[in-house]
């Protein structure tokens, strides 16, 4: 099932590409930054072996894709800065989310909002979402912009490049950066428990005084 899924997406990706041109890779490119998993290692990888056959250029595709990126992470940035931040604070208690909590993410990506951002666009699955959180936290938009469009422009080029000297083996590809998918998950349950960890002695903490 989740093969044929696959198999179904990429055939939805080619398509956009092959009918659309760069304005496909654009496309492709903003709805995986909208917090849709749509592979970018299908995307650029492709379109990097169209470079190959003569039909784009490497640079092009590359600013194509980062284009899109940042199309679409606007998208999902907006919908955490209009949306998510009320609903958290309305229903955040629930999941141990408290206000002042809020207030140290506002804090954090006012700090290293803009590295954060920078480093998650060159991380699978990590890069699809980031932009979300970062709305919620009210990251400035003008160094949200800059380090989202460079990290994905980066990550653009790479994948397209290594898509070109692969040629018709590009597919090969996705399973290798898919490689850090457990490892990236194991450290994100981490980093969710510690914080469920830390939030629950705070609780325990304030109920004892």
């Amino acid at each position: 099932m989740i093969d044929k899924l696959i198999s179904a997406v990429s055939a939805l990706i080619i398509g956009a590409i092959s009918a659309l041109g760069y304005g496909g890779v654009f496309l492709m490119m903003a709805i995986e930054s909208a917090c849709v998993p749509l592979p970018s290692e299908v995307t650029m990888p492709f379109s990097g072996y169209l470079v190959a056959t003569g039909r784009f250029g490497l640079n092009a595709v590359a600013i194509a894709g980062a284009l899109g990126c940042l199309a679409g992470s606007y998208v999902a940035y907006w919908a955490g800065a209009k949306g998510g931040r009320r609903f958290l604070e309305r229903y955040g208690r629930w999941v141990l989310i408290a206000p002042h909590e809020l207030e140290s993410a506002d804090r954090f990506f006012e700090r290293w909002g803009s590295h954060a951002v920078f480093t998650a666009r060159l991380l699978p699955v990590v890069r699809t979402f980031i932009a979300f959180p970062a709305g919620v936290a009210r990251m400035r938009l003008l160094p949200f912009t800059i380090y989202t469009l460079a990290g994905s422009y980066i990550w653009c080029l790479v994948l397209a490049y290594a898509g070109m000297k692969l040629g018709q083996h590009w597919t090969a590809l996705g399973p290798w950066f898919h490689r850090f998918d457990g490892a990236i998950a194991i450290a994100a349950a981490a980093g969710a428990a510690a914080l469920l960890y830390n939030r629950i002695k705070s609780v325990a903490a304030a109920a004892r005084a």
